[in-house]
C-alpha cells in the first residue's frame, strides 16, 4: 500500500505539474513556448516564495498543529478532531480526483460527489477496507500542495527534522504512541495505514464465537487484535521529496526515490519486533536519501 500510494502520489503532482504547449502568438506572428500552469482546486495553490522561506513556515505549521492536538487530547474533543479529519478528508481525496477528472468541465464539483460520500463513510461509518483505500489517494492530495513550494535541499532538511522529530515522539515521550492510541479508541479516526492481525489461536477463538448465540458471545471476555500501523506522515513526506524530484529531474530519478523509501520500510518491517513501536521515517529518510544520491549518480 505504500508503494502504491507513492506510484499514485507522483501521477496526482505530475498531473497538477506546470505544461509545455505551443502557443500562437499575435504580436510576432509565431509559435511559441508557453508555459500553462495548473492550480490546484478551491484556491488551494500555495502562495510563491523562496523555498527557504517555506519550510520556515511549514515547520511553524506543524509545531502549532502538534500543539493544538496535544491540547485537543488532553480537553479530549473527539467531535472537534472527527470534523477536522472529515474536511481534510473531503479535501485531500477532491485534490486527488481532480487530478485526473480536470478536463472535465465543473471538475472542481464533480469530484465532490466522489469524495464527500468516501469521508463520510470513513469517518463516520468505520469500515476497514474503506479506510485503506482512501489513505492510499489522501496523501498524493496532500503532497501536491506542498511540493510546488520546496525544493530538494529544503525538503531534504525537511526529512531530517521530522525523523529526529519522530525518534524523540516514539522513543524518548511516547507522545506518538499516546497519540495513535488517542485517534484509535477515542476520536475512532486513524490518519495512516491501519492493518489488524490475530494469531491462529485467536482465529479459532473467533471461530467457535460464531456459532454461539448473541447472549453468550456479548458474556464472552474480549479478545485482543494485534494492529499493523504506518502513521500518515511516514507516506506523505517521502512523496513530496519524490515529486519534487519528479518536477525538477524526471520521472525515473523520482520513481527510484520511492523504490528505496520502500525498501527501507520493508527491512523495518522484517527487523521490528512485534508489540513495539517504531518511528519509520529515521528509516524512510535513510531510503529516500540513498535513492536520491543513486538516481543523482545514474541521471
Amino acid at each position: 500500500m505504500f508503494l502504491v500510494t507513492q506510484l499514485i502520489g507522483l501521477a496526482v503532482i505530475n498531473a497538477y505539474s506546470p505544461k509545455t504547449k505551443l502557443v500562437f502568438n499575435e504580436t510576432t506572428g509565431q509559435y511559441e513556448n508557453a508555459t500553462i500552469k495548473l492550480e490546484l482546486p478551491y484556491g488551494l495553490e500555495p502562495p510563491e516564495m523562496k523555498p527557504e522561506i517555506s519550510i520556515t513556515t511549514i515547520i511553524i505549521a506543524m509545531l502549532i498543529a502538534i500543539i493544538l492536538i496535544f491540547l485537543l487530547m488532553k480537553i479530549k474533543a473527539t467531535i472537534f478532531l472527527r470534523i477536522w479529519f472529515f474536511i481534510v478528508v473531503i479535501i485531500a481525496l477532491s485534490i486527488t480526483f481532480n487530478a485526473g477528472l480536470m478536463k472535465l468541465p465543473y471538475s472542481h464539483y464533480l469530484v465532490l460527489v466522489l469524495a464527500v460520500p468516501l469521508a463520510i463513510y470513513k469517518i463516520f461509518k468505520r469500515n476497514l477496507l474503506v479506510h485503506n483505500l482512501t489513505e492510499l489517494l489522501i496523501y498524493p492530495g496532500i503532497a501536491a500542495v506542498f511540493v510546488p513550494i520546496l525544493n530538494i535541499w529544503t525538503i531534504i532538511l525537511l526529512l531530517l527534522l521530522i525523523s529526529v522529530y519522530d525518534i524523540w515522539a516514539v522513543w524518548h515521550s511516547g507522545f506518538m504512541q499516546k497519540m495513535a492510541k488517542f485517534q484509535i479508541n477515542e476520536v475512532k479516526v486513524f490518519g495512516g495505514f491501519f492493518i489488524p492481525y490475530v494469531s491462529k489461536k485467536v482465529r479459532l477463538q473467533l471461530e467457535k464465537m460464531k456459532n454461539m448465540p448473541s447472549k453468550l458471545r456479548q458474556k464472552a471476555k474480549k479478545i485482543k487484535v494485534n494492529l499493523a500501523i504506518l502513521g500518515g506522515g511516514d507516506v506523505v513526506f517521502p512523496i513530496i521529496l519524490a515529486g519534487v524530484v519528479l518536477r525538477s529531474l524526471g520521472l525515473m530519478p523520482a520513481l527510484i526515490i520511492s523504490l528505496f523509501a520502500t525498501l527501507s520500510l520493508f527491512f523495518l518491517f522484517i527487523a521490528a519486533k512485534k508489540g513495539k513501536f517504531y518511528p519509520a521515517m529515521p528509516f524512510i529518510t535513510t531510503g529516500c536519501l540513498v535513492g536520491l544520491a543513486v538516481a543523482l549518480i545514474i541521471f
